[in-house]
């Protein structure tokens, strides 16, 4: 039984150092690309402020429409609560995996700077007319609700996983612009498929957030 415990410590132990360890590259990583997360942020942010003021600015017959969808929509799932969980679930693995994929094959081109640029920006776009259409929708007050218990969440990961996919491929532009050699570039590409491919795993896993737990969250709204 000693035996047992001391053998299950030990593993206990390998297990938190490796985690810290993980912790530690990442927090190094941020330290040492902070320059390029406040612009790849700023992007993300611009382009969520842009979404808001769109939807601000639709006239009112259009404004209508969108809230009434969005009230429709809520309310035939409490009342009815079909939906297709799995087909919602692959459907956003789906949409990751392209957003993915598109970043990182831009990412890996000079010319695709601005594509990736684009992304991030068309991304924070998304989410600025989501979260202003559910405010219109129910209010202010029941639209921060209703965002904190349907966005918040995965979110919280989808964010900084696509922040950090669109500062590799940064990373990896500026390098290449300071370095043409095959050796750098071949390094280079490496890293950047392999950041992208971690990332991705955490854009799965906040498409599984928001189709198990957000979903669930909503029927209590």
């Amino acid at each position: 039984m000693i035996a047992f415990l001391l053998s299950f410590g030990s593993v206990s132990m390998k297990r938190i150092r490796k985690t810290l360890k993980i912790k530690e590259i990442m927090i190094k990583y941020v330290k040492n690309n902070y320059k390029e997360y406040i612009l790849i942020s700023v992007i993300f942010i611009i382009g969520l402020f842009i979404g808001v003021m769109f939807v601000n600015n639709l006239n009112q017959d259009k404004a209508n429409i969108i809230s009434n969808y969005i009230m429709q929509f809520i309310n035939n799932f409490k009342q009815n609560n079909q939906i297709d969980k799995s087909e919602l679930f692959i459907s956003s693995v789906k949409n990751n995996l392209f957003l993915t994929i598109g970043l990182w094959i831009a990412g890996t081109t000079v010319i695709g700077m601005p594509v990736v640029l684009g992304l991030i920006l068309y991304r924070g776009f998304c989410l600025g007319t989501t979260i202003s259409s559910i405010s219109m929708a129910f209010g202010i007050k029941n639209g921060v609700r209703f965002c904190f218990l349907a966005l918040f969440l995965q979110n919280i990961f989808f964010i900084p996983a696509i922040i950090t996919i669109g500062v590799s491929s940064l990373k990896l532009y500026k390098s290449i612009i300071a370095d043409r050699r095959k050796e750098n570039i071949k390094i280079q590409i490496i890293s950047h498929t392999i950041i992208s491919l971690l990332m991705l795993l955490i854009l799965i896993f906040s498409s599984f957030l928001e189709n198990e737990v957000s979903i669930w969250l909503l029927k209590l709204f």
